[in-house]
């Protein structure tokens, strides 16, 4: 991993500055919405944009690259989001907010999408997994980082705002200045939404309840914490104990999926999750239960993502893989742009309990959607070889959960090469020796 560093650190210093200033500004608006006297509808409607920009560019963006080339978009789109970031407290009304918003998800996603893409081709198939979860690492922890941030200003002034944008800036400094140019541009079109339905029910609606979990905890986190009476500084520990607790616990559920059928770990996680939220839902006000809780449910939510990726690819051709990952995606981004508007309308309703009731509502279901699935499909061994897993998170784009199906299948034909030559080796001392 330390030779996967080396050769792209700027890239990884870049995405980690990136993450600094998305991370920020996620928090900094729940918080400075409830200063500037946002209903909690307007609030998750403003959280929603982001979602909607996100799956707006994940279609778009590619198209824009393949015109106009990757430094490009790189470079306009990264000035844009440095721009609008400015802007938020001087347009500190709801519509401008959700308009920036839209802007800010699309700008991100098309970020996102040329820098995984410059990953992509510095990587080889022997480093990809390595490049992966560097990446995700990188990516939690900028998060992480972003909260501490926080805490080191004041919420109701400027100045988060300007080190966001700044950060931002100045992220693109050590990815441009170093990054070769990138060869031309390809996508694998996504699979249709009834196509995957058909190949995996679970995966799907999966995703789709993801997605809104996902989106209460990267937009509407610090919005249950100011509404439960935490303090600045509370609100950005829960917050990072989120992303901290889905790093942690990718590796060791990673395992776990490579060895059980994955049916009854995707039940389990879910379940786990569900009720973690359940019981801080009827203590919503209780700061200890609710940093426990949300690292549960980070802890949970995150790893699901990548499993539901895993669980559909081993009824998948390789050839498929890459067509689905486009498919699941949009299916994350439908959940996740209803999901703060659902999550607004439950904390207007009964007050802080509703995120975690919220929370609690989506993973069960999950979990009980899952244990449908296995009496209606029976598990049959023969049906298909279990793919390896590979560490996720759902911030990503389509560019890197298609490296992801690279990896799996590099792994699958790893697999059958060491399969195919003990066999070979068995068969030769099996043979005996002709006189």
């Amino acid at each position: 991993m330390i030779n996967v560093f080396t050769s792209s650190w700027a890239l990884f210093l870049g995405m980690f500055m990136l993450m600094i200033g998305n991370g920020l500004q996620g928090t900094l608006l729940g918080l400075r919405g409830e200063i500037e006297g946002f209903s909690t509808l307007q609030i998750s409607i403003v959280m929603s944009g982001y979602f909607m920009g996100f799956l707006f560019a994940s279609k778009t963006v590619p198209e824009l690259i393949r015109r106009v080339g990757h430094v490009r978009v790189f470079a306009a789109l990264g000035s844009t989001i440095s721009a609008v970031l400015i802007l938020y407290p001087v347009l500190a009304d709801p519509i401008s907010w959700t308009v920036g918003r839209v802007v800010i998800g699309f700008c991100f996603c098309g970020v996102y999408v040329t820098a995984e893409s410059w990953l992509n081709d510095a990587s080889s198939n022997e480093t990809r997994g390595q490049a992966l979860s560097l990446y995700m690492i990188v990516q939690m922890a900028g998060i992480v980082t972003a909260q501490f941030v926080i805490t080191r200003g004041d919420v109701s002034g400027y100045t988060l705002f300007i080190v966001s944008s700044a950060l931002v800036s100045m992220a693109f400094a050590p990815i441009l200045l170093s990054i070769k140019p990138m060869p031309a541009f390809g996508r694998t079109k996504p699979m249709k939404v009834t196509q995957l339905i058909k190949t995996s029910p679970l995966a799907c609606v999966g995703m789709f309840l993801l997605g809104g979990v996902f989106s209460a905890q990267f937009g509407m986190s610090a919005v249950y914490g100011a509404r439960a009476g935490f303090s600045v500084a509370q609100i950005s520990l829960f917050v990072s104990g989120i992303y901290t607790a889905a790093l942690i616990a990718q590796y060791p559920i990673g395992w776990l999926s490579d060895r059980l059928d994955r049916r009854i770990l995707i039940i389990g996680v879910a379940f786990v999750g569900g009720l973690g939220s359940l019981i801080a839902g009827f203590f919503p006000a209780s700061y200890t239960l609710a940093l426990l809780s949300g690292a549960l449910v980070g802890g949970t939510s995150n790893p699901l993502y990548a499993l539901l990726i895993a669980y559909c690819n081993d009824y998948l051709e390789r050839e498929d893989m890459a067509a689905a990952s486009g498919g699941l995606l949009f299916v994350n981004g439908v959940g996740a742009i209803l999901g703060p508007i659902t999550l607004g309308y439950m904390l207007d309703m009964i007050g802080p309990a509703g995120y975690w009731f919220f929370l609690a509502f989506l993973m069960i279901v999950m979990g009980a959607y899952g244990l449908v699935r296995m009496v209606q499909r029976e598990r049959i061994a023969d049906e298909f070889d279990q793919v390896s897993y590979s560490a996720l998170s759902p911030s990503t784009t389509p560019i890197v959960t298609e490296m992801a199906q690279e990896v799996y299948i590099d792994n699958e034909e790893t697999a059958a090469e060491h399969a195919l030559t003990e066999r070979d080796e068995d068969d030769t001392a099996a043979t005996p020796p002709v006189s």
